[in-house]
């Protein structure tokens, strides 16, 4: 295999805030191809700050092992997946990238979609959300008013709280989840939590700090809406552990390393009888499309970071009025990439 390479930004329609005062008004992201004769599969990994992942260091190991990274025979994405695994060990972002881009490649040359090869159909797909950052109430109801959506999840974590999903829900019937990003302290999500089930809260994700086992233990028994794991479950091994934590997980592929152990991943917290969400580092169409492919095996989907951003890298994923994702069926990713010049 060729081993390819390019960094684009793109800038947000409006600055993107979470918990904690995170604020990023663009999305560097790093998309790697892998070329083998007349196929070419696309993979992505946004830099996050927050987790320590740049640019800088993702080109830095690119080019180290460059090599070691074209010499593998492709025969399997999970045996590649495999020796990414342990070629790059520190790496979770850029081994995402790869092992996407091992899939599109190998769906290419079998010339399958993923989700079928995967043995899926396209039925009972959820329908994504649109994300509203962390704002004044009143920028943040312009917000929704500007981008009618069926389903808003909302960055929560500050001290008007109650006050922005009040005024949002008092604007409109659509179906609002919460994102608190690990922002509030045990006390405040119980005194939250049955203000947020009245005011019809779909969902929440992490409301706890990642390492509060016990609180979140005593949220799980007593919450009136499902709570689910985000930064609690980043790896295959965090699974087991939100079991009796979460009543869901939510899995983002770059964290996670890849599709390969996301497969594994929701096949584990299905087990155990755990709701299965997978959500989004503001990817644009690539990594989107990776995330769409799955759709069938998801309870819940939040893939709307070509939605937030100026422009789209390419097409094959397509964002209906309604929320429901239409892929093209081509092989693979079933995705043109444009990438800007």
């Amino acid at each position: 295999m060729k081993l390819h390479y390019k960094v684009v930004e793109t800038p947000f329609i409006y600055p993107f805030t979470i918990s904690g005062g995170r604020t990023k008004t663009h999305q560097p992201s790093l998309i790697v191809a892998l070329e083998l004769g007349p196929f070419m599969g696309f993979g992505e990994a946004p830099a996050i700050a927050y987790y320590n992942v740049t640019i800088d260091r993702m080109l830095e190991v690119i080019q180290e092992k460059k090599t070691h990274i074209e010499k593998f025979a492709l025969t399997d994405p999970a045996r590649y997946w495999h020796y990414l695994h342990h070629l790059l060990p520190n790496d979770h972002f850029l081994v995402a990238a790869l092992d996407m881009a091992a899939w599109d490649l190998f769906g290419k040359m079998r010339k399958q979609p993923l989700f079928k090869m995967w043995g899926t159909e396209w039925v009972n797909c959820p329908r994504t959300d649109y994300t509203l950052g962390i704002d004044s109430p009143e920028i943040m109801l312009d917000k929704m008013k500007a981008n009618p959506w069926p389903i808003y999840k909302v960055k929560l974590g500050t001290s008007e709280d109650i006050e922005i999903i009040r005024l949002l829900r008092a604007n409109s019937k659509s179906s609002i989840r919460v994102d608190a990003n690990a922002g509030w302290t045990t006390e405040e999500a119980l005194e939250k939590l049955p203000l947020l089930h009245e005011l019809g809260v779909e969902l929440v994700e992490q409301p706890l700090a990642k390492d509060n086992w016990e609180g979140m233990k005593q949220l799980k028994e007593v919450s009136p809406i499902p709570l689910f794991a985000d930064e609690s479950c980043v790896f295959e091994s965090d699974v087991a552990r939100c079991a009796g934590h979460f009543h869901g997980i939510n899995i983002k592929l770059t964290k996670c390393s890849g599709p390969t152990p996301a497969l594994r991943m929701i096949e584990e917290a299905k087990k155990l009888g755990m709701q299965v969400m997978m959500g989004s580092m503001n990817e644009n169409i690539i990594g989107s499309a990776a995330i769409a492919h799955f759709l069938p095996q998801l309870d819940f989907v939040d893939m709307d970071g070509p939605l937030l951003q100026t422009m789209i890298h390419g097409t094959g994923v397509d964002f209906l009025p309604d929320g429901n994702i239409q892929l093209s069926n081509a092989p693979g990713l079933g995705i043109q990439v444009k990438l800007p010049a």
